[in-house]
């Protein structure tokens, strides 16, 4: 597959100019403005700010991809959402488990034959399919919600709102197209609003996290 091959998959577009999906291009601003405001709130904690910055990358990469649609602006986009769930397994083995460094970086690179063992699961499933690679996320944080419970419950409630926002949002990701013959914008727009309130919100779980820990530190 060449790097300037067209791609169309979204409702909004019926052509390949620049602006031909300007409402999914425009809301990629909610990434720019959450990554924003958790940067003020995640001074002091460098995990936080990498956080911040790759939820920033997310923005730019999907913009590039709704204003292009070509195979290499979809790799700008993916690639960041890759980071940004790698760190954040990362960030939730490390400072939510309490594993050392090492083990919870072997914890995080499983997550990719997790992956691997659960898409082919979705991809089976009514509805799911569309969004397959995406839906093992809201289990795989459901997951450590439920692993929480007991240990930071106020932990596990951030977590637990963050699964709702990003089931609510996959659901309009994956109506997107069969909505279009009925609402030809699409629905993929509240993808990105409610993609980059759940991110921030899950930092901000994050921060509000490790401030608990260093306020019981201290106490």
């Amino acid at each position: 597959m060449e790097l300037t091959q067209y791609i169309d998959g979204y409702c909004e577009r019926t052509d390949f100019t620049y602006w031909a999906e300007p409402v999914n291009a425009v809301t990629n601003a909610a990434f720019l403005i959450a990554a924003l405001i958790m940067w003020r709130r995640t001074a002091g904690l460098p995990l936080g700010r990498a956080l911040c910055v790759v939820l920033g990358m997310i923005g730019v990469g999907s913009y590039l991809f709704h204003t292009h649609a070509q195979v290499w602006s979809a790799i700008a986009d993916t690639t960041p959402i890759a980071a940004f769930i790698l760190l954040y397994v990362y960030v939730a083995n490390r400072h939510f488990l309490e594993f050392r460094t090492l083990p919870a970086l072997g914890l995080t690179a499983m997550f990719i034959p997790y992956v691997l063992v659960t898409y082919p699961v979705f991809s089976r499933l009514p509805f799911f399919e569309v969004s397959a690679g995406y839906w093992p996320v809201p289990l795989l944080i459901a997951i450590y919600a439920v692993l929480l419970r007991s240990r930071a419950p106020d932990t596990a409630r951030g977590l637990a709102i963050g699964v709702g926002i990003l089931v609510l949002s996959l659901t309009f990701r994956t109506a997107d197209m069969p909505v279009c013959e009925s609402f030809p914008l699409g629905t993929h727009f509240l993808w990105h609003i409610l993609n980059g309130v759940m991110l921030g919100w899950m930092i901000e779980v994050y921060a509000r996290h490790r401030r608990g820990v260093r306020s019981e530190a201290v106490a």
